[in-house]
């Protein structure tokens, strides 16, 4: 009774709003919650930065449509799943990720959706539930599901906090000073041998 809580971008995939900021050459796009922890700030500035310039849902997807998963992502997540239950958690969006799914093997996600008008805007947000990735966990544990959870931003650290072990996967410098009771991997080499020792604690 084994399970894995991943983040998915950053983690499995790249930033998507990152990449859409490069293509766009929007710079206030690529902030994410490496950079603002609240996301309901981050999020309702993405919102407005996108009317701003008259961009959409159909903008957004262009971009997706071109990305893949990080370099092993795939195998990488094909090795947990051989091995051990696996949920990606993710503040992504369906309209998001359904397309980077389909290349990883459609892992069980859970994430939020967009509200999207017929002309394409993006005009609101819902989130499937406050600190949805905390309450899974804590969920997991309480099916009596030994859970180790891995991340790389602030919006991951009440997760990895709720999990039996938590994993920082190549984070940002501030996030390793503010949480630095969590062991910090660089490869997925590495956060395989994490995982495995998670479960061995």
């Amino acid at each position: 009774m084994q399970i894995v809580c991943l983040d998915l971008e950053g983690v499995l995939i790249p930033e998507i709003w990152i990449k859409f900021a490069e293509l766009t050459g929007i710079d206030a796009l690529r902030a994410t919650t490496r950079d603002i922890p609240d996301y309901d700030v981050l999020m309702r500035q993405r919102l407005r930065i996108l009317d701003e310039h008259k961009l959409g849902i159909g903008d957004i997807q262009q971009v997706i449509a071109r990305m893949g998963p990080l370099d092993g992502a795939a195998d990488f997540v094909e090795w947990v799943r051989s091995r051990y239950q696996l949920v990606i958690l993710s503040d992504t969006f369906y309209e998001f990720a359904r397309p980077l799914m389909r290349q990883l093997g459609w892992p069980t996600l859970f994430c939020h959706q967009l509200d999207v008008t017929d002309t394409g805007r993006i005009s609101n947000y819902r989130l499937r539930m406050r600190d949805h990735k905390r309450a899974a966990v804590e969920a997991f544990r309480g099916l009596n599901f030994h859970t180790v959870a891995a991340g790389d931003s602030y919006n991951d650290t009440s997760m990895l906090g709720a999990a039996h072990a938590g994993i920082l996967y190549r984070p940002p410098q501030n996030v390793i000073d503010e949480f630095p009771q969590f062991p910090v991997t660089r490869s997925y080499a590495e956060l395989q041998t994490a995982i495995e020792q998670g479960f061995q604690g």
